[in-house]
């Protein structure tokens, strides 16, 4: 049976984590020489956390079951790569663009698929979504092929996606995660007629 209050922590770490990554994206574009060990720790620990909180969305079964849907797998996903970059955040920043690129594109792909069931249960916001995956997943396609060889250049265009990416998030968390209060199932009682079940 789904739970009012997991629901709600659930969508309340979604939103908090969504904003972060908008922070944490708006830091890079405004600090792009800030130190490679330092943006690689920050990331790992935002990837992980978020990772989690997929996790719990997942196994929340919100009133929709829209926005969590495709969140087991890339929530495991997000905790793998989250601590691959903690062990070495230097050395996995030369491949951060790559790894952060795949990851932000495989989000937006989800999220257009999430968008088109969206329009197909009723939800109104639908075409909001599906803008927001469209752009975060060609912000992840810019990062991926990353034209720019500046580090400056990638640092920032690694900031636009990521606010990019807790946008479309936040929009989600806000759009398409309903919750109800969770009643249990009305018992019917029945009464049968003296020699009915004889």
């Amino acid at each position: 049976m789904r739970s009012e209050k997991t629901i709600w922590a659930a969508k309340t770490a979604y939103i908090a984590l969504s904003a972060l990554l908008c922070a944490l994206g708006l830091l890079l574009i405004l600090k792009p020489a800030i130190s490679l060990g330092l943006t690689g720790t920050i990331v790992g620990g935002v990837m992980i956390a978020f990772g989690a909180v997929k996790l719990m969305g997942y196994f929340s079964k919100d009133l929709y079951q829209l926005a969590f849907q495709f969140d087991l797998a890339f929530g495991i996903l997000l905790i793998a790569l989250g601590v691959l970059i903690l062990v070495r955040p230097v050395r996995a920043m030369a491949m951060l663009c790559v790894i952060l690129g795949i990851e932000i594109i495989a989000d937006g792909l989800f999220k257009v698929q999430m968008a088109l069931d969206a329009r197909r249960f009723g939800l109104l916001s639908w075409w909001l979504i599906l803008a927001m995956a469209v752009l975060t997943g060609a912000a992840g396609v810019a990062i991926a092929l990353h034209p720019s060889e500046s580090a400056l250049t990638l640092t920032a265009m690694t900031g636009a996606a990521l606010t990019a990416q807790g946008l479309m998030n936040l929009c989600v968390a806000l759009c398409a995660v309903k919750v109800t209060a969770c009643r249990r199932p009305d018992i019917v009682e029945v009464r049968f007629a003296e020699g009915r079940d004889r």
